[in-house]
């Protein structure tokens, strides 16, 4: 059987202490083959689906690495089993935002800021899982049915308002009320969505409760970012009425009674994750500093380095702060480029950072020495008539 909404809504009513009496997340139902789309509608999804994929294939946002398309993929089949991922296209997109989307016909698109913010593969199948419990459950075509009968409604009322004034003076509350059904509609898939996906962990070979960690790491995210934009720390227990998703804290919370104590012993592929994804992370890291959230790429950067500081993270920090520009920021940036380069002298990027960090904060003879080495690293560097005259202009040839 599927998971249902009600085992949440057990989940959550549960006591802390009484956690253990809520059953795990069943698996998925026995593989039925490959499906095929049935119906018209259902079948004009495809067709625009398979025409969007088309233009997707050439698209420059698209990722074209074999090795780290081929990875991903081998998750999603770690987690949903080889028979249900097989007729599954990924394509990873170089886009820095948390998302990853499954169509109709089977393609399913992975975000680099996704892969930047997981740090195993059982969050990332997880993640996968739960696209694929939107396609496996079939729900755009459901939010396609329960958009066009809403927006049906609301046309023929919009009609009887017209021509009658007790009618016009409720379609305002029946317009509301019907946004806010399909907006929960919208909720719902989403839990059955998160509950199908754990229903693939617990029956993996990857610990299933990681797919609660997913959710705490994204409240935490949200936290800092707002604290460091001065805005009022947001809430993640209240379901605002035209959310589309469920609230993180909740999730958080059912996820975690629903996932499989048997399971909490299992590997879960941190170390692999690491090593797959390490050619990629110095640019997912630059793609996410460059987003201007200095809250969020702090707590991003801080997360990756409790498996340990590198020079790739070292660089990133510096980065950061380099970016903000403040005084005291490029003192601390110089530092952070700094031990950068002492873990990895060949480090380029960080020599260049720790350079012009050096000559803004006035310290030009070793800035320039920094700059020098990055140009004798990368002498055709694209910025290397800019940082050639930036050495002349602090004393140097």
């Amino acid at each position: 059987m599927r998971p249902t909404i009600a085992l949440a809504a057990l989940a959550l009513a549960a006591p802390a202490w009484a956690a253990d009496k809520v059953k795990p997340a069943p698996p998925p139902p026995p593989y039925a083959g490959v499906y095929q789309p049935r119906g018209v509608d259902e079948i004009g999804w495809w067709r625009e689906d398979d025409e969007s994929e088309r233009t997707l294939a050439n698209s420059p946002k698209v990722i074209r690495d074999e090795a780290l398309t081929g990875y991903v993929k081998s998750v999603l089949c770690a987690a949903v089993g080889a028979d249900r991922c097989k007729a599954t296209r990924v394509y990873i997109m170089r886009e820095p935002s948390f998302n990853a989307t499954m169509s109709p016909n089977g393609t399913m698109r992975v975000y680099s800021g996704l892969l930047l913010r997981v740090q195993s593969e059982a969050e990332l199948a997880f993640v996968l899982g739960h696209e694929f419990g939107h396609f496996e459950s079939r729900h755009t075509l459901q939010r396609f049915k329960q958009a066009r009968s809403s927006t049906d409604l609301l046309a023929w009322a919009q009609v009887l308002a017209s021509m009658n004034s007790y009618a016009a003076t409720n379609f305002n509350s029946l317009q509301l009320s019907v946004y806010g059904g399909f907006y929960r509609f919208n909720r719902e898939n989403e839990r059955e969505a998160d509950l199908v996906g754990l229903g693939y962990m617990n029956a993996s070979t990857l610990r299933p409760q990681a797919a609660s960690r997913v959710w705490r790491s994204r409240i935490a995210e949200a936290e800092a970012s707002a604290s460091m934009r001065g805005l009022k720390k947001p809430r993640f227990d209240r379901i605002a009425y035209f959310a589309s998703h469920p609230p993180e804290a909740e999730r958080a919370t059912y996820l975690a009674a629903l996932a499989n104590p048997d399971g909490d012993g299992r590997d879960e592929g941190g170390d692999r994750y690491a090593l797959a994804t390490a050619k990629w992370m110095p640019i997912f890291l630059d793609d996410q500093v460059k987003l201007n959230d200095f809250g969020a790429s702090e707590y991003i950067i801080g997360a990756l380095a409790e498996r340990g500081w590198t020079a790739t993270l070292w660089h990133a920090r510096g980065e950061l702060f380099r970016m903000r520009g403040a005084q005291r920021d490029l003192v601390n940036a110089a530092d952070f480029y700094s031990k950068a380069v002492a873990l990895d002298p060949s480090h380029a990027e960080a020599q260049r950072g720790l350079g012009l960090s050096l000559i803004k904060t006035g310290r030009t003879g070793e800035g320039r020495a920094a700059l020098e080495s990055y140009l004798a690293l990368q002498p055709a560097a694209s910025d290397a008539a800019m940082i050639t005259m930036t050495i002349a202009a602090t004393g140097g040839k």
